[in-house]
């Protein structure tokens, strides 16, 4: 499986024969005419049971996916720093996160006392792949 990661927050996997690519990380506008602000994917990981998958990024969410439904299955509040990497322990049951700065925004955005965080959380059937 090869998994790609763009600048512009599309995610691409190809598996054999199976292509598939989805926008995320990027801000909700309703106005045309404003650019939509797009952020950086930090983290991808596969849920080991469920094939679905978790992204985090520079805008301080993460988001459940359900990439063969094509699907957001759950996102999160936004985080006040960005969030840097995430992974599953072995079963799937608890889903990690870090919050720390990124580098996205440059040296000039660095808050030196602003602190790093580790988050588990505990996962059920948030992750589970939507029926068809």
């Amino acid at each position: 499986r090869i998994l790609t990661v763009l600048k512009e927050a599309v995610v691409s996997t190809q598996s054999t024969g199976d292509k598939f690519t989805f926008k995320c990380h990027r801000s909700a506008t309703s106005d045309h005419n404003k650019p939509q602000e797009i952020y950086a994917v930090n983290g991808i990981k596969f849920h080991p049971t469920y094939g679905t998958l978790a992204t985090v990024g520079s805008d301080g969410k993460f988001a459940f996916w359900d990439k063969d439904a094509r699907t957001k299955l759950k996102g999160s509040e936004q985080l006040d720093n960005t969030i840097t990497c995430c992974d599953f322990n072995h079963n799937g049951s608890y889903f990690a996160y870090a919050s720390s700065y990124d580098w996205s925004k440059g040296h000039m955005y660095h808050n030196p006392q602003q602190k790093n965080y580790l988050f588990v959380r505990q996962v059920k059937d948030e992750l589970k792949p939507r029926k068809k």
